[in-house]
């Protein structure tokens, strides 16, 4: 039932799904659940600005540790579309403004996704190197699955 009210809202809402990748070190879950939300900055690649450029309001991010720990930890929102990014002058670069969700009750890990049938076709397995990509609906529900999370 809980999938079908998902999808429900999915179809009414044109939601899109992504995933965007922080080093622990410089900005940690635990940072992002201090602060309650944040701006995504940073992003100096044209592939990742245009992903952030496709992010609507309402949009669900699967937060992604990086270096560090190899893991999938949570899910925030979308509350802002992408603006100019305040960290620098150059005009190219944008942020979008993310709120903290639910942290996942089981974090999943690099290895769990390239041994899992769906997950291995991943942008973060394909194309590692981006911090911000765009994910399937299938994909994140697989993931959200295997994490035992209700959301």
């Amino acid at each position: 039932m809980e999938r079908i009210i998902i999808l429900l809202n999915h179809l009414n809402n044109d939601m899109q799904y992504f995933l965007v990748k922080s080093e622990p070190f410089k900005y940690s879950w635990d940072q992002f659940e201090q602060d309650g939300s944040t701006f995504w900055d940073g992003v100096r690649n044209y592939q990742a600005r245009n992903t952030l450029m496709s992010m609507k309001k309402g949009d669900m991010v699967l937060f992604y540790h990086s270096n560090e720990g190899l893991e999938i930890v949570g899910v925030a929102k979308v509350i802002k579309e992408h603006y100019a990014d305040p960290t620098t002058d150059d005009e190219r670069w944008c942020v979008v403004d993310l709120k903290k969700y639910k942290r996942l009750k089981h974090p999943i890990s690099l290895t769990q996704i390239k041994n899992d049938s769906l997950l291995n076709t991943m942008a973060l397995v394909k194309q590692s190197r981006l911090s911000v990509m765009p994910i399937s609906e299938d994909h994140f529900h697989r993931v959200i699955e295997l994490s035992n999370t209700k959301i």
